[in-house]
């Protein structure tokens, strides 16, 4: 039996904010989070600009202990889950500790420890290699330290669909309420991979922008788009059965209402052209949430700011709504944040819960000058208005498509 899920708490690590409502407001500020890379030194390199976290400590979050024996992008996720949980007044003691679970992803888990071990290997031999080297670097241990640190006992994932996968992390968390494998899912995505291997090879591959001018630099939908900028940050919410969340009168910020997925099967990075794939994730997701596709009338696209992302999406917009796609509003939180490749999608379905229960849909920042074939409301401003309904997007290398469908509660 299908049964209703809630969102009920949230928490979010991002370039604009270390906590929800710090990232909120920077929203609404229109702020952005782009920088000259400090992280690493850069000068060598074709790109500069990266979305850093800004004044981070692991420490105040955990015991200092603990955070040693944990990489960025765990540090990342335990920080946004102690919110999360936080924010949901959810107290594990009064909980069935198997039926609460964890669905965090990273994309790539921590090039930070193989960077660092890979050149201990090559100057001092493979004996010098640490001992915490394979469980600090290897992406499932964001769930599995967040479940460690708040004895979360059921079921326990980590889905890696690269740039889809907080999408998929959060859509799979939905899943495991609503038929009943828990009653609680706090789920997410974190990334923390501004290094040299990272930026380098995302360099090579043509996806990152080169502009050297923060305010330009990641530009989603518009006709002088570079490229993407490199994010980095989490962002986990607490999914919750409604009768569970009712029963101890729990904040409902929206209702998790469908997901849907497809595979383009067509290139290892590029979306397919037609649109097709992103297309039948939208429209299945549509579909799973028992609705006309002409009731959603706000998108928060993947809109990385690549050529191909933004067209291709656009076309998949087009051909999933028709002519309704001509009355809808569309915006990309990439416009402030970057691109927080595993965290994207969980970021971003953050920012589509705060919109509904505010009623306001943010400007795509920084765009200004429409595309030739990218004809649809970008939100050149922000919009206050009811939103009843709100579709994220996430398209991840691989051909991997994801959408997800909030709703108002009622």
């Amino acid at each position: 039996m299908s049964r209703r899920v809630v969102v009920t708490g949230m928490g979010a690590i991002t370039p604009i904010g270390l906590s929800v409502s710090e990232f909120w407001q920077s929203v609404k500020d229109e702020k952005i989070g782009f920088g000259e890379i400090t992280h690493f030194d850069a000068s060598e390199y074709k790109c500069h600009l990266a979305a850093e976290v800004k004044n981070f400590d692991g420490k105040n979050y955990m015991d200092a202990k603990t955070a040693k024996r944990m990489e960025l992008f765990c540090q990342y996720a335990v920080a946004a889950a102690k919110e999360a949980i936080e924010d949901a007044g959810l107290v594990m003691e009064n909980e069935d500790p198997y039926r609460v679970g964890c669905a965090i992803g990273s994309g790539v888990g921590s090039l930070q420890a193989i960077e660092r071990e890979h050149a201990k290997l090559l100057e001092k031999g493979p004996g010098r290699v640490g001992p915490l080297f394979v469980p600090m670097m290897i992406s499932n241990m964001a769930a599995g330290n967040v479940s460690i640190q708040f004895g979360l006992k059921g079921k326990s994932l980590n889905v890696v669909t690269a740039c889809a996968t907080g999408t998929n992390t959060i859509g799979e968390a939905f899943r495991a309420v609503q038929y009943g494998e828990a009653d609680v899912m706090v789920a997410g995505g974190t990334e923390g991979c501004i290094t040299p291997v990272g930026i380098a090879g995302f360099t090579s591959l043509t996806a990152l922008s080169s502009e050297s001018d923060p305010a330009k630099c990641s530009l989603p939908f518009d006709k002088n788009r570079s490229g993407f900028v490199m994010g980095e940050g989490a962002a986990i919410v607490v999914l919750e059965e409604l009768e569970h969340a009712k029963a101890r009168g729990a904040k409902i910020y929206a209702e998790v209402a469908g997901y849907g997925c497809s595979s383009d099967a067509y290139h290892i990075t590029s979306p397919a052209e037609d649109g097709e794939g992103a297309a039948k994730a939208m429209l299945n997701a549509v579909a799973d949430a028992g609705i006309a596709p002409e009731d959603v009338s706000y998108i928060n696209a993947h809109g990385t700011a690549t050529h191909h992302n933004d067209l291709f999406e656009t076309r998949a917009i087009k051909l999933a709504f028709g002519e309704h796609a001509n009355e809808m509003k569309i915006n990309s939180t990439k416009s402030m944040v970057g691109h927080l490749l595993g965290a994207a999608g969980a970021i971003e379905f953050v920012a589509c819960a705060k919109e509904i229960e505010e009623g306001y849909i943010h400007a795509t920042v920084g765009y200004t000058t429409p595309d030739e074939e990218l004809d649809l409301d970008y939100c050149k401003e922000a919009v206050q208005t009811e939103v009843p309904y709100a579709l994220s997007n996430s398209l991840g290398f691989g051909g991997h498509n994801a959408s997800l469908l909030l709703k108002k509660y009622r």
